[in-house]
């Protein structure tokens, strides 16, 4: 349910700052700050297309359903798979935040991945103008996590910032207002589950469902080696004989599992760090590379990045809600920190 959303959010219209992440969704409400942190998930009929559940509702049917339920997450990579549930999941936040939502019609700003198309950032302009906005912002995220981290984003100095999501993670240098240079890899926290999901199949013959490779994740996961590493007990399916089966497993199987990924990640940053003009590259070395997003409290994974590139590994002090909270700066501080929105439709 939403977090704190009580009656005094009746106000008409009021600004919505939206993190539209492939795992979950966060909305911040001008002068109320966040007020929802739900599953970006949908769960519908699919003979009436009626919609049943959206959110924890809908994330807890995920693989307990009857073939006409299905329970989907309608964005992928950072980036919307589906229109219809999309635009459905919105207008359900809308309403969760204002009552009288049809009459409701409020200024959102909305955070893209970086490497983000046309075409992609079109459809979730549309997707939140049909869901009842009376206007669309967009932001880029790795801009939005800078602002949400407090970093001096306006000096003219080098603040890099890497955020990992559900579906992508964002490398970026910013100075002066702007990206200097930046990368989107559409590899996060979902990749990491999936290298789980593939490895215990490979190697144990058993089938892990999504929320249980996530769990392993975040219990016994991590990057780097840990003084106090434990194992953990898992349940799946024997892809041999159909039956349930228990298996032991490592911290270390499971750092071994999320290497490919974790690389993937690494590379990302190196890349960046590597087509950073000099000077810029200098402040990084100096001010550290601040981490934000729930794939950055992945255990080790700052230490991991610290060993790769040298340079100090700061995580943010609200690493989950750094991408709405910087997007809900923007709306608090529309004035000064309007240049930083990409574009906007209908105003």
């Amino acid at each position: 349910m939403a977090k704190g959303v009580s009656g005094t959010l009746q106000f008409l219209g009021r600004d919505m700052a939206v993190d539209l992440g492939t795992a979950n969704t966060l909305v911040y409400v001008r002068g109320r700050g966040v007020v929802l942190d739900e599953p970006s998930v949908v769960a519908k009929n699919t003979q009436t297309r009626a919609v049943l559940a959206v959110g924890s509702e809908a994330k807890e049917m995920i693989g307990r359903t009857p073939n006409h339920i299905q329970a989907v997450r309608p964005l992928r990579d950072g980036v919307i798979a589906d229109f219809d549930d999309t635009r459905e999941m919105i207008r359900y936040f809308i309403k969760q935040v204002h009552r009288r939502w049809f009459i409701a019609k409020p200024r959102v700003v909305v955070c893209v991945p970086s490497g983000i198309t046309g075409v992609e950032q079109r459809a979730v302009e549309e997707a939140t103008i049909s869901a009842g906005a009376r206007s669309v912002f967009i932001i880029e995220e790795p801009m939005a996590a800078a602002i949400g981290a407090g970093l001096p984003i306006h000096e003219p100095t080098g603040n890099m910032i890497v955020d990992i999501g559900g579906g992508t993670t964002e490398v970026a240098v910013i100075s002066m207002g702007g990206m200097v240079t930046s990368q989107s890899i559409r590899v996060g926290g979902d990749e990491l589950d999936e290298a789980i999901v593939s490895y215990i199949r490979k190697e144990y013959s058993l089938v892990l469902g999504d929320r249980t490779s996530e769990q392993v994740k975040m219990t016994i996961g991590n990057a780097f080696p840990q003084n106090d590493e434990q194992s953990a007990e898992i349940r799946g399916r024997d892809q041999v004989s159909g039956l349930p089966k228990t298996i032991v497993i490592s911290a270390e199987e499971i750092r071994r599992a999320l290497e490919e990924p974790v690389n993937q990640i690494i590379d990302a940053v190196k890349d960046t760090l590597d087509k950073t003009p000099p000077e810029l590259a200098a402040d990084v070395m100096d001010r550290g590379i601040v981490l934000t997003g729930g794939g950055g409290l992945l255990r080790g994974l700052d230490e991991r990045l610290k060993h790769e590139t040298g340079i100090p590994i700061h995580l943010a002090e609200h690493p989950l809600e750094s991408v709405v909270l910087g997007s809900g700066k923007c709306l608090e501080e529309f004035e000064v920190l309007k240049k930083v929105l990409v574009s906007s439709s209908r105003r």
